[in-house]
Formats: structure tokens, C-alpha cells, sequence
């Protein structure tokens, strides 16, 4: 039974919709904030199918991404005890906060560079900023850098590998979805 294959090819039609632009700059947008699905799931397949158009794609997406880390940020700095430390405790994610904050400790605003490519969802980072009043400038800064530095990444290896890359991809989605959901659940069970 295929699972993933089925959504690959979906998310190709979907990525060719005339409105696919906006809708990846919302989804980039509210991942920075709250959303759990990451913006690379509409970024690769858009960028695979257009690949003139692939840096285009990846610079809604970190626009909207650091548009969306500032009201993440926001959120931190004027709401995190009284409305936000309560919803990130019923969905279990106190212990990712505290993670972050340690990490914010340690390594300051290199971490928010660091935090588009780690395990810990980005929101956790931009909240945590926020609530720790990190300096504004730089985590606008990290966060340009290291969001920019993953969505180029992902945008460059779609349009550089062409119709090669979307026939591996097709060859091995099943399997690589798979291993995307091992990884998570292993990350989840780390980080718990």
C-alpha cells in the first residue's frame, strides 16, 4: 500500500495552482508562529515543477517565514504568561521551550540561525526570543540568515536537479517518507 506517493503527486498538482504562491507564503507564514507543518513540503514539489521560479519560492517563503517569526516573537515578548505558557503546556511542548531557552543561554542568537535546521520546530525559538527579550535586531537578522540559507538550499537542489531529481524522488518517495516519520518520531522521543 502506497502512502506517500499518492501525496507526492498531489502536492505537484496542487504546487501548479495559480494561487500556489500565496498559499505558500500563508503556509510559511503561520508555521513561524504556530503551525506544525513545515513550509519545505509546498516549497520542494513548487520549486521541482517550476524550477525557473524556484528562488522566487524560496524567497516568499523566508519572507513570510521572518514575517512570521516576528509575531512569534511578539507573541513571546507580550503574551507568553498569560495566554501562551498555558497552550504551549496543554500541547506538551513545555519541555521544547525549556530546551530552547537553555540553548538561548548557551549560545545566544546564534542558535535562531541554528534553528532552521534543528529538530526543535522554529516557532519554539521565536517564541522563546521573544519571551526572553532577546535583542530584536539581531534575532531578525539570525533569523533571515539561517531561514534564507535553508529554503535557498531546498529551493536550489529542486531546480538544479530537474527532472533527474524528480524521478528519484518519485522512485524513493515511499521510502523517504518513512524515514521522515521515523526521524520525527525518534526527535519527538529525544526531545520528550
Amino acid at each position: 500500500m502506497k502512502i506517500f506517493e499518492p501525496c507526492y503527486d498531489l502536492a505537484i498538482r496542487w504546487s501548479k495552482h495559480p494561487h500556489a504562491s500565496k498559499y505558500l507564503g500563508g503556509l510559511s507564514f503561520a508555521e513561524s508562529v504556530f503551525f506544525p507543518i513545515p513550509p519545505d513540503v509546498m516549497l520542494a514539489p513548487m520549486s521541482l515543477s517550476q524550477p525557473n521560479r524556484a528562488f522566487t519560492f524560496a524567497l516568499i517563503t523566508t519572507i513570510a517565514s521572518i514575517v512570521g517569526g516576528i509575531a512569534g516573537y511578539l507573541l513571546g515578548y507580550f503574551a507568553f504568561d498569560a495566554w501562551l505558557a498555558p497552550v504551549i503546556e496543554s500541547w506538551g511542548y513545555t519541555h521544547k521551550i525549556e530546551t530552547a531557552m537553555q540553548w538561548f543561554e548557551a549560545y545566544g542568537v546564534w542558535i535562531v540561525f541554528l534553528a532552521g535546521f534543528s529538530p526543535i520546530p522554529y516557532k519554539i525559538f521565536t517564541v522563546s526570543a521573544g519571551f526572553l527579550q532577546m535583542a530584536f535586531l539581531p534575532f531578525l537578522i539570525a533569523s533571515a540568515i539561517g531561514r534564507g540559507a535553508r529554503f535557498f538550499l531546498v529551493a536550489s537542489l529542486m531546480r538544479w536537479g530537474g527532472a533527474p531529481m524528480e524521478a528519484k524522488l518519485r522512485q524513493y518517495v515511499e521510502a523517504l517518507g518513512w524515514i521522515v516519520v521515523a526521524l520525527a518520531v525518534i526527535a519527538y522521543l529525544l526531545l520528550k
